[in-house]
């Protein structure tokens, strides 16, 4: 994973440990799947390979009263049909975006590491 904006990281979830520890946790299960380059902005980190396949923000930055540290957004060319996301859009034709509130790094296991695992494989 790319990295060299590592300062950029630590800007965007100062004061915000427990998203800290979620991301790298999410970061830890795209790079054991491959290699990957993050893009750091001020409304989320997104992860990439030829096109962008993920990407992570804080709520906190624009809602009130959240008890949520971090959305987790997975770019499927289908639509998943599990309960765990808390949306699911479709911006264009068979490209379906997912969001998924994580709220500890274990809520980061097998079946999000599978997710991930086809995003970043449809990335390539």
């Amino acid at each position: 994973m790319d990295d060299r904006n590592t300062t950029d990281v630590d800007e965007f979830f100062a004061g915000r440990d427990r998203a800290r520890q979620i991301y790298e946790r999410v970061a830890e299960v795209i790079m054991q799947i491959g290699p990957a380059t993050t893009r750091v902005s001020k409304s989320q980190i997104a992860f990439r390979r030829k096109t962008g396949f993920a990407s992570v923000w804080t709520p906190d930055r624009y809602l009130s009263n959240t008890d949520v540290p971090l959305v987790l957004t997975v770019l499927l060319r289908r639509r998943d049909t599990s309960g765990r996301w808390k949306e699911v859009v479709e911006p264009g034709d068979g490209r379906f975006t997912h969001h998924m509130e994580l709220r500890e790094p274990e809520d980061v296991d097998q079946q999000v590491a599978g997710w991930l695992e086809e995003a970043w494989k449809l990335a390539g």
